[in-house]
């Protein structure tokens, strides 16, 4: 009886069929970037704002003032008391009522004069010029509140995290398009939710939910594709990523068009509904329906791409074997417990959670540094689209490794030069943190390729699902990280930055190298694998068939 790869071969590995369901499932990259960084956009700095003495809204609609009105006699007597003052986080020490003066509301206050100490700080009230345009206006996220739009971006990430965990689950044990199907929906209604928030309570928690939904889009239109295509067929991991940069380069533009965060975040939310017509295009993975026992439809769908293939499956086939490596059930300690595999683990981890912690932190990073945030998001999105490229030039010829390494050695060196770098050379400036940030996205490809053939292929789905969901955890670390050290110094979450991703380029030239050898199938292959030779000295040539990327 043939097993599930032969069968993939005589119907076509990337034929018609596979590459229509390709396209259809990439467009979930762009999605899923959207919301990835879509906090550079929705917790943009308010452009003008003032804390508000209390009884000013009452006087300013009695006395029909206008914004700047009022702004002008909250604020230009605070700078005669202290020339420093910004009126951001501080006001007068008074309160207006109903016997204050329209036309001089400080008249009577003799204890406003010059030199007084008479600030307080603000407790809750403030007013903007703009104030739906972000969520830091919409919810008073300013002064002291500023560290929740760090937890805004770190609940995102908790949310991913969990989804990797949960739907994760859910794809192995009822399907991949059911749970990809539901995830969009979910995805779709949560990000709706957040748009229209009440408050900043409720905003949190429907934003975890989308990104437990919006990981859920993710791993699964990732898995299906990579469960339909053959063995051989590498580009299929790094493409995928091509869509997240589209993404990427197309948010700002999206921004730009719509002036409030409610509009952004629809915008960003609503076409995860379209995906929803998948259910007629996207069949469930038929290696999936194998390992559940469904061969009779696994069968059925083979037949079905062979036929959009332009081929033709024997007719004798009558059952499709899988191997008992795909049905296994392995165990964290599986990763830990010889001496290759434990280094191989642990280094990989690390690349996983520095790779997301300084690509996201070079992401957000873009919100706070000034400049035309449109244009230098689209220039920084652009610049990956090379990372693929060079990749896919690189790794046949120079093998994992060395590309590896040096894509971290360039992200830290870049990250600490622009640091140092003088703030009146800014095209300078920003050409040294482009080369990081296409540094840091070869390394976070390369790892999603590396990962996989470094385990055998027992462990392998499980060995990349728990190292990358280091991923997540220096998502929810990076925003805490760029924001509370930048208000100490702007520079020195580069410094950060630096210092990890030289230290991951020196760890991992402490991996095998695995160009031109098959994947390992046991751990005593992984043992074997310091060598670039196998056990009999001879160079093994020939992928295994059990690779999905």
């Amino acid at each position: 009886m043939p097993s599930f790869d032969e069968v993939l071969k005589e119907a076509g590995e990337f034929g018609r069929f596979q590459k229509r369901v390709f396209f259809l499932l990439c467009q979930t990259g762009v999605t899923f970037s959207f919301l990835f960084a879509s906090v550079v956009f929705l917790g943009q700095a308010p452009g003008s704002y003032w804390c508000r003495i209390p009884g000013a809204a009452e006087l300013s609609e009695r006395c029909n003032w206008s914004l700047q009105e009022e702004q002008n006699f909250t604020l230009l007597p605070l700078r005669l008391v202290n020339s420093s003052a910004s009126g951001h986080c501080e006001r007068l020490d008074i309160s207006w009522d109903a016997s204050t003066s329209c036309a001089s509301p400080l008249a009577h206050r003799p204890n406003v004069s010059v030199g007084s100490p008479q600030l307080v700080a603000c407790q809750g009230s403030w007013l903007y010029h703009q104030p739906h345009s972000s969520i830091v206006s919409e919810y008073n996220l300013v002064c002291g509140h500023s560290w929740m739009l760090d937890l805004s971006q770190a609940i995102l990430n908790l949310g991913f995290l969990a989804g990797a965990f949960t739907l994760g689950y859910a794809a192995d044990r009822y399907g991949r398009i059911l749970i990809y199907l539901l995830s969009c929906l979910g995805d779709g209604i949560c990000g709706i939710i957040v748009a229209f928030s009440p408050n900043f309570t409720v905003f949190l928690i429907f934003r975890f939910l989308q990104g437990v939904f919006a990981k859920g889009t993710w791993m699964t239109c990732y898995v299906i594709v990579t469960e339909i295509v053959g063995s051989s067929q590498r580009i299929i991991g790094i493409v995928i990523q091509i869509f997240f940069t589209l993404g990427i380069m197309i948010l700002p533009g999206i921004a730009y068009l719509l002036p409030t965060w409610q509009g952004i975040q629809l915008a960003i939310s609503l076409p995860n509904f379209l995906f929803l017509v998948y259910y007629w295009f996207v069949p469930e993975s038929p290696r999936w329906l194998l390992t559940r026992k469904k061969g009779e439809k696994a069968l059925k769908i083979m037949h079905d791409i062979a036929k959009h293939n332009g081929k033709y499956l024997s007719p004798h086939y009558s059952e499709i074997t899988v191997s008992n490596a795909e049905v296994s059930n392995p165990s964290f300690l599986d990763l830990v417990r010889t001496p290759q595999m434990r280094r191989n683990t642990l280094i990989l981890m690390y690349a996983w959670f520095t790779s997301a912690l300084i690509y996201q932190g070079l992401v957000m990073r873009l919100g706070i540094v000034g400049g035309n945030l449109y244009l230098d998001f689209f220039i920084s999105g652009a610049v990956e689209l090379p990372a693929a490229l060079l990749i896919l030039v690189t790794i046949d010829r120079f093998g994992r490794r060395l590309p590896f390494a040096i894509s971290n050695f360039v992200a830290g060196i870049t990250c600490l030069i622009t640091a140092f770098l003088p703030e009146d050379i800014p095209w300078l400036k920003t050409t040294v943190a482009t080369l990081g940030r296409l540094g840091i996205t070869i390394s976070f490809e390369i790892v999603y390729l590396v990962n996989s053939e470094l385990y055998p292929t027992i462990l392998r789905n499980f060995g990349v699902s728990l190292c990358s969901s280091l991923c997540d955890l220096g998502g929810i670390i990076a925003p805490f990280l760029l924001f509370r050290l930048a208000a100490v110094w702007l520079e020195l979450p580069l410094i950060i930055f630096s210092v990890l991703a030289v230290v991951c380029g020196i760890l991992v030239t402490l991996l095998p190298e695995t160009k031109g050898i098959s994947l390992p199938e046991t751990v005593e292959d992984v043992e074997q694998l310091s060598s670039p030779y196998g056990k009999c000295g001879k160079k093994r040539k020939h992928q295994d068939a059990n690779s999905y990327i």
